[in-house]
């Protein structure tokens, strides 16, 4: 039969009532059973897709460099064939901000989903709860051995374990730092002993924290450290679809054989078989109602189906469903709140899609020459500017140099250029007045750097021009 949780009787008014601790709130590790579901499989496909992703993509290559490559000593970061600089990160704000909007539209629509099963945090501590299953076999087995005194046995499953989780966060470690770091050299410098300390440190960093937090901390991350949970509740309404159990068909609760007429018996669906518990990874039980610990990964929902299937009941006795559903009435899909995220969403991945189109490839910064002014040989003010000129782009280019068309300055020395991909160059040039009586004291001076390659890539800095006060 099915295992049961153990029942702790604390007192009450009525002593003869017991009252169910469950592992939540019991405290101590959170042991979970094995279970399988749609649910569970929808989890598992997912993680490993995005497990595949997150340790392939930095082993790809593009060209003859690392694909995803950010390369803080150079101050480059390769995305596949776009490069970005430092003056780009206002790009980089836009997707954490649409990322931040992604995750309030999909918790209005469907709850806590995130968290179930794309948060990092619980796909690596089903990666090593799965690991724990391995080395110190099924639930009940891990109770026992958790009771059992010290052991030879003991030890050696509790070493692979632990070795096993220091492997994971390992390769999770060397994984992160090879977006950093080239990864095939990272690897063969971390084999042989031969990282610099910096490197060292964040792979011991990283390593560390993935050990502590799926291995030990495990639920109380999302519980006690994530800010996601505290405000997610502000965001739900009665439409939003959450992992719900349905007290008006299943209660009254209680076990009962699979041929009885338990409705004769003033019983529900439930069996209070218990395993709903038993799967949940944060250990509450979903039939006290909607909880601040719900994951809403769908665990428990796997596990009553399954013992639906077996008494031969209808399943979604534990499902997805809104509170409107469970109030008889029909969940309502589109409503303002969620297509205002919705509106603005778009607006956001549009905006962000032109602007990432429209980004200069061309970045000019103009500095002008301590000095205020020079006379040259010929009688002319002269001005001395630093032209510093970044190609963004992956290949060599041909730039052209001017100043807008003003007939009162003219610009001396180089007028083109040829700039290597990725290449930074300081060109020092000379700006001079060729009617001093046309100009004030100081005037503004705009210097063009046009892109003889590519007709509509241009870029402009602007500057001040000194000289004596006009006579």
């Amino acid at each position: 039969m099915t295992d049961r949780i153990p029942v702790t009787i604390i007192d009450t008014i009525d002593a003869t009532t017991p009252i169910r601790i469950t592992p939540a709130q019991a405290g101590g590790v959170i042991h979970t059973r094995s279970f399988t579901g749609i649910y569970r499989n929808l989890r598992l496909y997912g993680a490993g897709l995005l497990c595949l992703l997150y340790f392939g993509t930095a082993w790809l290559n593009w060209g003859d460099r690392q694909a995803v490559l950010w390369d803080l000593a150079g101050r480059k970061f390769y995305i596949f064939g776009a490069t970005f600089w430092p003056q780009d990160f206002v790009l980089l704000s836009a997707i954490l901000i649409i990322a931040a909007f992604g995750l309030f539209f999909i918790t209005v629509l469907a709850g806590r989903v995130w968290c179930g099963y794309t948060c990092p945090q619980s796909v690596f501590t089903w990666i090593f709860m799965r690991i724990e299953k391995l080395t110190e076999g099924e639930r009940n087995q891990r109770l026992k051995l958790d009771a059992a005194p010290w052991s030879l046995g003991k030890l050696l499953r509790r070493s692979a374990k632990h070795a096993l989780w220091l492997a994971v966060g390992l390769a999770t470690a060397l994984a992160f730092v090879g977006y950093f770091t080239p990864i095939r050299q990272l690897i063969i410098d971390t084999v042989q002993l031969n990282v610099d300390g910096s490197t060292a440190f964040w792979l011991l960093f990283f390593t560390t924290a993935t050990y502590i937090n799926a291995g030990w901390l495990r639920e109380k991350v999302c519980l006690d450290m994530c800010p996601y949970s505290r405000f997610q509740s502000v965001m739900f309404d009665d439409n939003t679809l959450v992992v719900s159990y349905d007290s008006g068909r299943g209660d009254n609760r209680g076990p009962r054989r699979k041929d009885s007429d338990y409705k004769a018996q003033g019983l529900g669906d439930c069996i209070d078989c218990t395993i709903c518990v038993q799967v949940c990874p944060t250990g509450i039980d979903i039939r006290d109602g909607l909880q601040l610990n719900c994951l809403s990964c769908g665990a428990c929902i796997d596990a009553c189906d399954t013992v639906m299937d077996k008494m031969g009941y209808a399943r979604g006795l534990v499902r997805y469903t809104s509170e409107r559903a469970l109030n008889g009435a029909k969940t309502q899909l589109f409503r303002p709140r969620l297509l205002a995220y919705a509106a603005v969403l778009m607006v956001m991945i549009a905006s962000f899609i032109w602007a990432l189109q429209m980004r200069p490839l061309i970045s000019l910064d103009v500095t002008k020459d301590r000095a205020m002014f020079r006379e040259n040989s010929e009688g002319q003010i002269e001005n001395i500017y630093s032209l510093k000129i970044i190609n963004k782009t992956q290949h060599p280019q041909r730039y052209s140099i001017g100043i807008t068309q003003d007939p009162a300055f003219a610009l001396q020395g180089t007028r083109q250029i040829n700039l290597a991909a990725g290449e930074i160059v300081d060109l020092p040039v000379s700006v001079v007045l060729l009617n001093p009586n046309a100009v004030k004291s100081a005037e503004q001076l705009e210097f063009v750097v046009s892109n003889l390659d590519v007709d509509t890539q241009q870029v402009s800095a602007s500057s001040t021009f000194i000289s004596p006060a006009a006579r």
